[in-house]
């Protein structure tokens, strides 16, 4: 649970880089696009130290042999294609649209709206499997919803109109979040986590790569200095890259339903750093609707707590 509360903590501290380095004329797209470049040799390290370390032979406690382990099978091309549609998704669709998002609304608001996404996945799986979720669920959902109405300002008709664009497309970035867990969920028994990872991570950053060669220069690079490199590495490392690590061995170590319970921690976090660091302020609509959804998310995680598919990856 450590691993998946600091895991949050430093999920949530990625809108005070993004914004400062806004203040700073950088881009968003070269911002999410370094990010991924920084961060992807690492997942990829990772998941190469990962499948290294896997054991040939299993031994007794005096280390004589009893068995050889059969490797980890080859992995389909399947799984690696979803795995890569799916970092494409998340990384690439959602990034872009969570990081233009930041360029317009209050960071506090963004984390709080993309924490929502946990009812898009039990939205999406009822959709998918045709049987509706049972009522304490729906109730949730529903009430996550209202929570999203509220963190935009909710009766404040002026505050409401202006976040409405930059709340749309954190919705969008949550609903690639759903759908990467949901392709994780079916595909990272296969794969493993850090292979998954790393595969959709490096997919992300190439197509992002591209995506930034079309539309600017790679030039814009020289015009960054080293304070830019040291807020981009943050973003990329200490915002992604480690994160992403401590969320998967938290879930490995305590299973999916408690590391969403524990993952609650992240939207009060980024409140007080954006209320500490960039002045932001909720108002008491927006407080409402954040502590709407925090508590929709709980209802939501322990209301799959008996579904043994989900537990202890």
């Amino acid at each position: 649970m450590a691993c998946v509360a600091l895991s949050a903590m430093l999920f949530a501290s990625k809108g005070l880089f993004g914004k400062a380095l806004y203040h700073r004329g950088v881009g968003f797209e070269l911002l999410v696009t370094v990010r991924a470049l920084l961060a992807m040799p690492l997942f990829v390290w990772m998941a190469l130290r990962s499948d290294a370390r896997a054991p040939a032979v299993a031994t007794d406690e005096e280390s004589r042999p009893l068995a050889v382990v059969p490797p980890r099978a080859r992995p389909r091309m399947r799984a690696m294609a979803a795995a890569a549609v799916a970092g494409i998704v998340c990384y690439y669709v959602g990034a872009l649209s969570d990081f233009l998002a930041l360029t317009l609304i209050d960071a506090s608001v963004e984390r709080v709206l993309l924490f929502s996404y946990p009812a898009i996945v039990v939205a999406i799986t009822a959709i998918r499997t045709r049987r509706a979720p049972e009522g304490r669920l729906v109730a949730a959902m529903a009430a996550t919803w209202l929570g999203i109405f509220f963190a935009m300002g909710g009766v404040d008709l002026s505050a409401l109109r202006a976040n409405a664009y930059g709340a749309s497309l954190v919705l969008v970035a949550a609903f690639t979040t759903a759908i990467y867990f949901l392709i994780g969920e079916r595909f990272t028994r296969e794969l493993g986590s850090t292979r998954f990872a790393a595969i959709g991570m490096s997919s992300a950053a190439v197509v992002l790569a591209i995506h930034f060669a079309v539309r600017h220069s790679y030039g814009e690079l020289r015009l960054l200095d080293a304070h830019d490199w040291m807020l981009l590495g943050i973003l990329g490392i200490a915002c992604m890259f480690i994160p992403g690590l401590l969320q998967a061995e938290g879930m490995r170590r305590v299973g999916a339903q408690r590391a969403a319970i524990g993952s609650t921690i992240g939207p009060p976090t980024t409140i007080l750093l954006a209320a500490a660091f960039l002045g932001e302020r909720l108002n008491v609509w927006q407080i409402l609707g954040t502590a709407i959804i925090v508590t929709s998310v709980l209802v939501l995680s322990l209301g799959k707590s008996g579904d043994k598919d989900h537990g202890g990856r």
